[in-house]
């Protein structure tokens, strides 16, 4: 048995209605549409669109009644809107009021439709009702996302800027304070967070992890004393500030997969293996080959990777190889050109690492391991050019430490030490000292780094044999490893598109909050890139979404300035239409509504 109310009754238009099952008392509800028939007295009803019931709603909206009534009340005045006229009547010197903002945003509708792909609406929902939170956490993360993704700065800046976005025009739903709040939640569960990133995606886009590419890169603070996540170390960026390390990886496609962040003064070598194990366990991925630089080619990793039969595909230091190695790579027996600028070879070999293994007493100690390798070498004229036109600067410099040694230390060095002879380093300061001599440029050095200009190695336990004879073969492997500059661009998107970098956070919980949002505008601006077929940079997409804004005209209509080819795009992919000159508010409100219910 069911009751059935409805608000509103007027001949074709909308109305929520509401079927009440008598015997569970459970409500749904849905959208009809009333129409009358030529020759018929009474009108007839229509299913337009169905929500669910009202207690499954609740996970998503506090009170689901209130919130469709004023989503059907929006579709009616926007579908009274659609076809209307309108006449304004504009006087020529009108002032504009004190402290006047029409301008608004309405690009930010993709990033809402990537947000309800992924779910994270109700799952914010569900896990704040555990929580003694009282604002809604998850319109706290819809603004920090957006404003990262297109208007990057402060979490008070967001804050402060949030009336460019129609979703957040209400003063009363949220403050400052509960944003940094919402802050230490989202540390909380941001593993939860990746983990549910990942299965919408695979479940949506059909996600292929049989690779895994991992890089790390890090982040530094403005600020001079460190504590036990900010700390000094070799930052990319050859900053002395205290940085923080982020370890990501991503699929073969460029969408990242998880993220964790440790101190600054780690190795990123000890972060491959938990990540690895992590995703083999949590996530639910099968074999995996790990395709990483150099940085995680040591023996606890190919070891590691080896005994739990996933593969491996690195690059090798050559000049920091084995005599034995680099007598190979330079004896042009086996190489084979592939026109004039490119050569290459390839080979098995058992060779020895060292493994650090654990006593019963917690003690560890290394042990040689034996393990077949297949090495990859090749040689490209253009990356010998690059090599040379890279070691121009870093002679430049060290010719200019040689002049004035005191003017420099370790850290503004950049690698140029290694072509200066007799100074040393103090390791408490970082100042350069002459030691044994007068400094000179070691020329032995640069003839001995030359020899290797344009020689590439890649080491894997991936065979091309078997079962997977012809899908490895050397060029498959070498397109592999190719895969890295994608991290390369997420990191590069990260710290220019998305200003993730200086990070004026203090705690630790803060700082890891603010790493799970730009993790999660990553994945959406790879997703949006993956949506328009990678015909547009992340840098073109982003200026795109920023000008798709639009300006109060009068009352409630609203007058747009911009069009591109890249809005036309995004809006045939993601069915908005940013091709209007104006719109109502009535309509804007809609198509935002509607593009949360993707």
């Amino acid at each position: 048995m069911f009751q059935m109310i409805l608000y509103g009754t007027d001949d074709d238009e909308m109305t929520l209605k509401q079927n009440v099952n008598k015997k569970t008392g459970r409500i749904h509800l849905s959208m009809i549409r009333s129409y009358r028939e030529p020759g018929h007295k009474y009108p007839k009803m229509q299913t337009v669109e169905t929500f669910g019931y009202v207690d499954v709603l609740k996970s998503q909206y506090e009170d689901p009644i209130a919130h469709f009534r004023e989503y059907v009340a929006e579709c009616n005045r926007a579908k009274t809107l659609e076809s209307a006229e309108y006449t304004i009547i504009a006087k020529k010197n009108e002032q504009l009021p004190t402290d006047t903002t029409n301008r608004k945003n309405y690009g930010y509708a993709v990033i809402l439709t990537i947000l309800a792909e992924l779910g994270l609406d109700r799952f914010l929902v569900n896990r704040r009702q555990s929580t003694k939170i009282k604002c809604d956490t998850s319109a706290v993360m819809k603004l920090l996302v957006i404003s990262r993704i297109l208007s990057p700065g402060s979490k008070k800046r967001a804050f402060e800027e949030r009336e460019r976005y129609f979703d957040f025009e209400r003063k009363d739903s949220f403050d400052l304070k509960d944003i940094y709040r919402c802050l230490s939640h989202f540390s909380d569960i941001s593993k939860d967070a990746q983990k549910l990133v990942h299965e919408r995606i695979s479940k949506r886009y059909g996600r292929k992890t049989n690779l895994m590419y991992y890089d790390c890169t890090n982040y530094y603070f403005e600020i001079d004393l460190e504590d036990e996540l900010r700390r000094k170390g070799p930052g990319k960026e050859h900053r002395p500030n205290p940085i923080v390390q982020l370890g990501l990886s991503m699929d073969e496609e460029g969408i990242p997969i998880a993220y964790e962040i440790f101190p600054g003064n780690e190795s990123e070598k000890l972060h491959l293996r938990p990540m690895f194990s992590e995703l083999v366990r949590e996530y639910d991925t099968g074999k995996m080959i790990a395709v990483a630089d150099s940085a995680q080619n040591t023996g606890n990793n190919i070891y590691y990777l080896d005994k739990a039969r996933h593969g491996y595909v690195f690059s090798q230091s050559i000049r920091g190889g084995s005599a034995e190695f680099k007598q190979y790579v330079l004896n042009p027996d086996g190489y084979e050109w592939y026109g004039e600028k490119y050569m290459r070879k390839s080979c098995v070999r058992r060779r020895d690492i060292l493994v650090d293994f654990v006593r019963s007493d917690g003690s560890t100690y290394k042990k040689k391991v034996t393990v077949d390798q297949r090495q990859i070498i090749f040689y490209s004229e253009k990356y010998a050019l690059r090599s040379r036109l890279k070691r121009e600067q870093v002679i430049k410099k060290a010719q200019q430490i040689i002049s004035n040694t005191a003017a420099y230390t370790s850290a503004t060095s950049y690698g140029a030490l290694k072509y200066v002879k007799n100074v040393e380093v103090d390791k408490k300061t970082g100042e350069i000292k002459p030691s044994k001599g007068k400094p000179a440029f070691d020329m032995d050095k640069l003839l001995e780094d030359e020899k290797y200009d344009g020689y590439y190695a890649i080491v894997t336990n991936v065979f091309n044999e078997g079962k997977h004879y012809g899908k490895f073969d050397d060029d498959a492997i070498i397109d592999i490893y190719h895969g890295l500059w994608r991290i390369e661009d997420n990191f590069r998107v990260s710290k220019s598109d998305l200003e993730a970098r200086p990070i004026h956070l203090s705690r630790k919980d803060r700082i890891n909050a603010h790493f799970l949002i730009c993790f999660i505008c990553m994945v959406i601006i790879q997703l949006i890139r993956k949506r328009t077929d990678y015909q547009h940079s992340s840098a073109k997409l982003i200026e795109a979404m920023n000008n798709i804004s639009c300006s109060n005209e009068d009352g409630n209509l609203y007058l747009f300035d911009f069009r591109s080819d890249i809005s036309d795009h995004l809006g045939e992919v993601f069915n908005l239409d940013f091709t209007k000159k104006r719109l109502a508010r009535a309509e804007i409100k809609k198509n935002l509504s509607d593009a949360k219910k993707t």
